[in-house]
């Protein structure tokens, strides 16, 4: 991979957010807002003491981390979906550009839009409901990381499938994450789910991210059992994923489908 490539990449995008309001919104307008609308219903159930369950630290963690995971997802599929809209995509892979440098380049948005998203959130977390988030400590950084890595997957998978069957798939890019969440025990404990569905939350590495926080949260001790599991889970699931949209970017190229996809 050659870095020149990627980072002219990067600044290409990163324009296109400094002149776009609608953009910028959807960075920062849309994390806020679920965080005020959580916020305020983890306040309301603080009120009503129910016996020692701390609703802030417990729900606000879970709505920054699931906004990490959204972000980086998002960073992914906007960033190829940029290049459909705006009948960009063959004229970069007419270039000797790598699709390898392409997905590192996304990456790296997704990083930035990981980290601005992050202070905000923090920041606002902390001054409206005096949650820290850096409570954690250095456990937040691995978690974080498989968050993201996680997110990167979903959006190589909402890509390779907008790939093989073309525009229409595109609400993949904003919806398929909602279908992992009710699996991913992001607002509750795993064992909530019925007995017939924990097996299949144990095989979506988020959810081993958001039990180790609540554990964590709980405890305050390192949840290493689940940042392992989250660990093996990510990498099972990024091979499957890298494997299944490689194949799907050739059979497109073979088909000679690379230009149809901006019709």
């Amino acid at each position: 991979m050659k870095l020149h490539r990627i980072n002219a990449l990067v600044i290409r995008h990163l324009y296109l957010y400094k002149r776009s309001l609608p953009r910028i919104m959807d960075i920062i307008y849309w994390p806020v807002m679920e965080l005020l609308l959580w916020g305020f219903l983890s306040a309301y159930i603080e009120k009503l003491d129910l016996g020692g369950f701390n609703a802030v630290t417990v729900l606000l963690g879970a709505v920054i981390f699931w906004d990490f995971l959204n972000q980086s997802q998002k960073a992914v599929s906007i960033a190829f979906l940029e290049e459909i809209w705006e009948k960009n995509l063959l004229n970069i892979f007419v270039t000797p550009l790598r699709i390898s440098e392409f997905l590192a380049s996304t990456m790296i948005i997704g990083i930035v839009r990981l980290v601005l998203v992050g202070i905000i959130l923090a920041i606002l977390a902390f001054a409206l409901y005096q949650f820290n988030l850096f409570a954690l400590g250095f456990a937040l950084i691995p978690f974080v990381l498989n968050l993201f890595a996680f997110g990167w997957t979903l959006g190589l998978f909402a890509n390779a499938i907008i790939l093989r069957f073309g525009t229409s798939a595109q609400i993949l890019a904003w919806g398929f994450l909602v279908l992992v969440q009710p699996f991913s025990a992001v607002f509750y404990p795993v064992s909530a789910l019925p007995q017939f569905l924990q097996p299949l939350a144990y095989l979506i590495p988020s959810t081993y991210v958001f039990e180790g926080m609540r554990e964590v949260l709980s405890t305050g001790a390192f949840a290493a059992a689940h940042l392992w599991g989250a660990i093996i889970a990510n990498a099972a699931v990024f091979a499957v994923m890298l494997w299944f949209f490689f194949r799907m970017f050739a059979y497109v190229k073979r088909e000679g489908k690379l230009l149809k996809l901006e019709g």
